[in-house]
C-alpha cells in the first residue's frame, strides 16, 4: 500500500510541476503523441527527484546485480547520480560525442572490461536513446543488459530492448499513470479514452542492433563490402584463418623472395615499400605475383600517396614501378583532400583498393581527432574505391565493410630508438578492434622466420576469434 500511495503521489506530482502536458507533440522517435512528458524539470524539485529515487531503490534496484549505473544523457544524469549515492555504487557517464582533446573518452569513469553496468533512464517510447548508451557502453567490454525507467509510454520500447538482451524495468506505465490522473480528476475521461486509443494504434519504430564490425565475422562482412579488395581479403582470412599481414622491408628482392616462399602459406597480405629494393625490375614484379596467386594472399604497397592528384596519378601508374600494374592496394594519407582519392579512382578501374591513413602508431605524430573524422567522412564518397583505414582504435569507423589495417605489433609490448610503439595482438585486436595486423621486424628479423609466422598468425587468429564471440574476459 505505501509503495502504491508513493506512485501515486510521483504521478500527481509530475502532474502539478508539468513533467506531463497533453495536447499535441512530436516524440524524437518522429510520433505525434496527445501526451508528452518533459522530465528536465524534476531537477527544480528536490522532493520529487528523492521521490524518484526512492521508488527506483526499492522498486527496481535493491535485487538488481550491477557493478556501475550509467543515466542516458542528459535528463536520467541527476538521477542516476543520486541512486549511485544512495546505493554506494560507481557511476559512469556517457559522452553523446567523444572529446576531441584529452582521453578522447566516450565513457568517462572507471571500469573493467566485464563490468556489470545498470542503466537509468526517464522515459522509453522506442528504447532508441537507451540503446545508444547499452551500445557505447557494449563497445567498452562493459556488460549492459538491464535498464530501470521512470516511464515506459508502452509504445513498443519494453520489446525493442528485450530484442537487444536488455531487460526493463519500469516506475509507472503511461496506463498506470492515467488511471491515477483519471481518479484524481486531474484529466477527463475523454482525455484518458484518447490516449488510450493512441496507446492501442500507435507504436513506435523497431530498433535494429546495429551491425557491430567487431562483432563479425569476416565472412559476413565480405558480404557487406563495396570494395572488391575489401571483399577479396575478407574471404582470404577466413579461409586460410590468418589476419597476419607481413611487412617485408627488405632491401634485395632475393630476400623477400625468399621469405615469402617461406611464410606465404600463414599470411593474407603482404606489405611492401617498394622503393628501398636496391635491385628493382619487372622479374622482381612478376615472381611476386605468382607467389601471391600460389599462396592467396595480396599486395599491399605502401606508398603513402600524399601529392595533388595529377601527381599521384602519375606516381600511381607511371614510372620505373608502374603500381597500379602489381599492387592490390595502396596506402594514402587524406591530407591534400579529395582530389587524390579521385586520381585513385580514376586510375584503378574499380578493380583495386585503398587504405586511408586515419591514425599512425609512431610518438609524436600530428595527426589530430579531427583530422581523422574528416578523413572517415571524405572516404565515404568512394565506397567502391577504399578498401579500409590504417588506425588504431576500433571507434575510428563503423561500416563493417571496411578493414581496420593496425601496424606497431609484437608479442610483447615496446618502444623502438625512432619512436614506434609497438602493441600486443591482444590490445590491438581485443581492445582497439583492428582486423589486418602488420607484423615487419617481429618476423623479418627472426632467426626462424616461418616459426615465427606460425606463432604471430596463431596468437592473431585467436584474439580475432575471442573477439567475435564476445567472451572478452
Amino acid at each position: 500500500m505505501e509503495y502504491e500511495k508513493k506512485l501515486t503521489d510521483l504521478a500527481l506530482s509530475l502532474f502539478k510541476i508539468d513533467a506531463v502536458k497533453f495536447g499535441e507533440f512530436m516524440t524524437k522517435s518522429g510520433i505525434k503523441t496527445p501526451v508528452y512528458f518533459d522530465l528536465r524539470v524534476i531537477v527544480s524539485y528536490p522532493e520529487v527527484m528523492e521521490l524518484i529515487t526512492g521508488l527506483l531503490y526499492d522498486f527496481a534496484i535493491v535485487d538488481s546485480e550491477y557493478d556501475h549505473v550509467c543515466g542516458v544523457p542528459y535528463t536520467a544524469l541527476p538521477i542516476a547520480t543520486l541512486l549511485s549515492v544512495k546505493v554506494k555504487k560507481s557511476m559512469l557517464m556517457r559522452r553523446k560525442e567523444a572529446k576531441a582533446y584529452g582521453t578522447k573518452k566516450v565513457i568517462e569513469g572507471h571500469y573493467k572490461v566485464g563490468d556489470k553496468c545498470l542503466i537509468i533512464e526517464d522515459v522509453v517510447t522506442s528504447g532508441s536513446s537507451v540503446m545508444e548508451t547499452v551500445n557505447d557502453l557494449r563497445n567498452e567490454g562493459l556488460k549492459a543488459q538491464e535498464a530501470v525507467i521512470i516511464l515506459d509510454r508502452e509504445q513498443g520500447g519494453r520489446q525493442n530492448l528485450e530484442d537487444n538482451n536488455v531487460q526493463m524495468k519500469a516506475l509507472l506505465t503511461m496506463s498506470k499513470l492515467i488511471s491515477i490522473l483519471v481518479e484524481n480528476k486531474k484529466i477527463t475521461e475523454q482525455m484518458a479514452s484518447d490516449v488510450k486509443n493512441y496507446l492501442q494504434n500507435v507504436k513506435a519504430p523497431v530498433v535494429v542492433p546495429p551491425l557491430d564490425r567487431i562483432l563479425m565475422p569476416f565472412e559476413k562482412r565480405a558480404e557487406l563490402a563495396s570494395n572488391a579488395i575489401a571483399k577479396q581479403l575478407f574471404n582470404i582470412m577466413a579461409i586460410k584463418k590468418t589476419n597476419l599481414c607481413l611487412s617485408v622491408d627488405l632491401t634485395s628482392s632475393s630476400q623477400i623472395l625468399d621469405l615469402l616462399e617461406k611464410v606465404g602459406e600463414h599470411i593474407c597480405l603482404v606489405k611492401t615499400h617498394i622503393d628501398i629494393i636496391q635491385d628493382f625490375s619487372q622479374n622482381f614484379v612478376t615472381a611476386l605475383k605468382q607467389l601471391a596467386t600460389r599462396f592467396n594472399f595480396l599486395i599491399l604497397e605502401d606508398r603513402k600517396f600524399a601529392d595533388i592528384g595529377n601527381t599521384v596519378a602519375m606516381q600511381y601508374t607511371q614510372g620505373i614501378y608502374n603500381v597500379n600494374k602489381w599492387a592490390d592496394c595502396v596506402t594514402s594519407h587524406s591530407l591534400p583532400g579529395e582530389g587524390i582519392l579521385k586520381a585513385l579512382n580514376n586510375s584503378s578501374n574499380g578493380e583495386k583498393g585503398v587504405f586511408l591513413l586515419a591514425e599512425m602508431s609512431c610518438e609524436g605524430n600530428l595527426i589530430t581527432s579531427e583530422y581523422t573524422q574528416a578523413t572517415v567522412k571524405m572516404a565515404e564518397k568512394y565506397p567502391e574505391l577504399i578498401t579500409g583505414f590504417v588506425c588504431q582504435k576500433k571507434d575510428t569507423f563503423k561500416n563493417p565493410g571496411l578493414i581496420q589495417l593496425t601496424p606497431g605489433v609484437k608479442l610483447e609490448s615496446s618502444k623502438d630508438d625512432l619512436g614506434q610503439v609497438y602493441n600486443t595482438p591482444e590490445k590491438v585486436i581485443l581492445e582497439n578492434g583492428a582486423d589486418i595486423i602488420v607484423v615487419g621486424r617481429g618476423i623479418v628479423a627472426a632467426k626462424n622466420a616461418e616459426a615465427q609466422a606460425v606463432i604471430y598468425k596463431d596468437a592473431l587468429w585467436r584474439c580475432y576469434t575471442k573477439r567475435i564471440s564476445g567472451k572478452l574476459e
